[in-house]
């Protein structure tokens, strides 16, 4: 619905886009402002959240299609000067107000252009028919409800029906149109990878500054995005609301990595472990840990899998992935020198035996 404040307010500079901006322009520009103003980011900043509101509502008016045409035709009128007056009398303007405007519409000028009236009298209701000026001009009934349309009167009542029937005249002979759902709403939510495997809830804070509780599905991808039915603007037609629109982040864990549905993590082990076998433990991300066996000559690299310890899904958990990355020691004791050079001494194996070869073929 047309607000007063569009008359004061830039909505494309609030974004930082041109007033010819396509919808996929508008989008990119909000999403980028949204994030970088969030009240996640900026705790305590009222300037931010006020900064946040402010794009949130420049991006509900110019994403939607017929809030946006409403609002460059005002923007339009606003520059032109159109007045809207109500009073009658000499210098009150009395209708003349939305006379001019309208008649700036259809191409009329000023004192000695074409103006138009609207009248309830004739055949078939309301009319609009010429007067004054240099001579008349009618407008289609369909043109009118447009017009009706721009000043937030939609496809409801039309002239001689205030209870909302259909139409132009007494006998609500025009056409309504059918309620459409309202617009959906975009917000986002960050989560750390504990809260994605186990679920929790969490707080979304919307462009309009208010705040709902969710609930994080157990199991959520980074990306993957959460659709609460109902939950975004009402409908202007009367239709159902839109739907709220929620992008989850996962934040990278220091040990952790996701590999589809499994976890994986680098598992530092001994030269000795790793030479002679050993069984070592590894933790899990509920904060328990488990035991696993290293085969004698594990190398580095090598990928352990522990199974059902991964992230949950619809046919049960996924994998907790052990890559193997064996450890050199930066510093040795005389003992550790001695033990490592008598190995040396023992093993007459040469590990790049026919690189060079295959390296040359």
């Amino acid at each position: 619905m047309a607000s007063q404040d569009w008359f004061e307010k830039d909505f494309y500079k609030t974004l930082g886009v041109s007033p010819d901006a396509d919808d996929a322009e508008i989008k990119k520009a909000y999403r980028k402002l949204a994030r970088k103003n969030h009240p996640d980011q900026h705790p305590g900043d009222e300037a931010a959240e006020q900064r946040f509101k402010e794009i949130g509502e420049a991006y509900q008016v110019l994403s939607d299609a017929e809030d946006r045409e409403q609002y460059d035709a005002i923007r339009q009128m606003a520059a032109g000067g159109a007045r809207f007056s109500a009073g009658g009398g000499p210098g009150g303007g009395g209708a003349d107000g939305f006379e001019d405007v309208f008649s700036s519409m259809f191409g009329g000028g000023g004192g000695g252009g074409q103006r138009v009236r609207f009248t309830t009298g004739g055949p078939g209701g309301a009319g609009m028919g010429g007067m004054g000026g240099r001579g008349g001009q009618s407008v289609d009934p369909e043109d009118l409800e447009d017009i009706l349309r721009m000043f937030g009167g939609g496809g409801g009542a039309g002239f001689g029906a205030p209870g909302g029937g259909a139409g132009f005249g007494p006998g609500g002979a025009g056409p309504r149109s059918a309620p459409t759902k309202g617009q959906d709403v975009e917000s986002s939510v960050t989560v750390d990878l504990r809260q994605a495997m186990t679920g929790d809830k969490a707080t979304v804070r919307q462009p309009d500054g208010s705040s709902t509780t969710i609930r994080i599905p157990a199991g959520v991808k980074d990306g993957q995005k959460i659709r609460l039915k109902g939950k975004g603007h009402p409908s202007r037609t009367g239709g159902p609301p839109g739907d709220l629109m929620i992008t989850v982040h996962v934040r990278p864990h220091p040990v952790f990595r996701r590999e589809g549905d499994n976890l994986v993590l680098d598992l530092p082990v001994t030269f000795a472990e790793a030479a002679l076998g050993a069984t070592v433990a590894v933790p899990t991300l509920d904060g328990q840990s488990v035991k696993v066996k290293l085969a004698p000559g594990t190398p580095s690299g090598r990928r352990l899998r522990i199974r059902g310890r991964g992230m949950p899904t619809k046919n049960g958990n996924g994998d907790l992935i052990a890559v193997v990355q064996v450890e050199v020691p930066a510093e040795l004791s005389d003992a550790q020198r001695e033990a490592i050079e008598a190995l040396r001494a023992a093993d007459d194996s040469d590990p790049r035996a026919g690189l060079a070869t295959r390296a040359a073929s």
